[in-house]
């Protein structure tokens, strides 16, 4: 009889010890889950970011093919347009595919500088225009990096990865024409003043 207790004791016991085994596995499965859906929301969050990003390149660009003065600027301008609209779409599929949202307006600094450059005189908006374009191009490089380098979804990886050039001629392209821009701005102060 004791024999047959110290078996049903000895039975339980390595029930239970099962159990906290199953416990612990599921604990690291738990675990393992929620790494996962942290790595997922920072692709995520980036796929939020660009999206901002590009519908401010697109609404910040429009805004400049109307009141800018020069044809380089409203170049510019339009192949930004164009460009973030394409990059845009894919973004779109990839959110579309994965559920993810997506920014459903530009972001509070770039609401700010739409807000700023529409209040702009006329005779300074394109180089704000354009050195706003400068600083935007900058960051969004470095957010698109950062994905392209860390982002643990591959397709969106790839898609940071395959947008960088275009981001980067927009940049180069950017600083040559803020260059002309301020130059342009120069001489027209020295006209004034005399």
């Amino acid at each position: 009889m004791k024999r047959m207790k110290m078996l049903v004791v000895l039975a339980a016991l390595g029930g239970l010890c099962g159990l906290t085994g199953l416990s612990a596995v599921a604990d690291d499965k738990d675990k393992k889950e929620d790494k996962k859906e942290d790595k997922m929301s920072a692709d995520r969050e980036f796929a939020k970011k660009a999206s901002a990003c590009g519908m401010a390149g697109v609404n910040l660009s429009q805004l400049a093919m109307v009141r800018s003065r020069d044809a380089a600027v409203r170049q510019f301008a339009q192949q930004i347009v164009n460009d973030h609209t394409n990059v845009n779409r894919a973004l779109i599929e990839w959110a579309n595919r994965k559920q993810a949202p997506l920014a459903r307006t530009m972001d509070e600094k770039h609401q700010k500088m739409f807000e700023e450059l529409s209040k702009t005189d006329a005779n300074k908006f394109d180089r704000a225009y354009m050195e706003g374009m400068v600083k935007a191009h900058e960051e969004a490089i470095k957010l698109f990096e950062t994905e392209s380098k860390d982002g643990k979804d591959e397709a969106l990886k790839a898609w940071a990865d395959k947008a960088l050039p275009t981001l980067k001629k927009h940049l180069e392209t950017a600083r040559d024409v803020s260059k002309k821009t301020k130059g342009e701005d120069e001489k027209r102060k020295d006209t004034s003043d005399r």
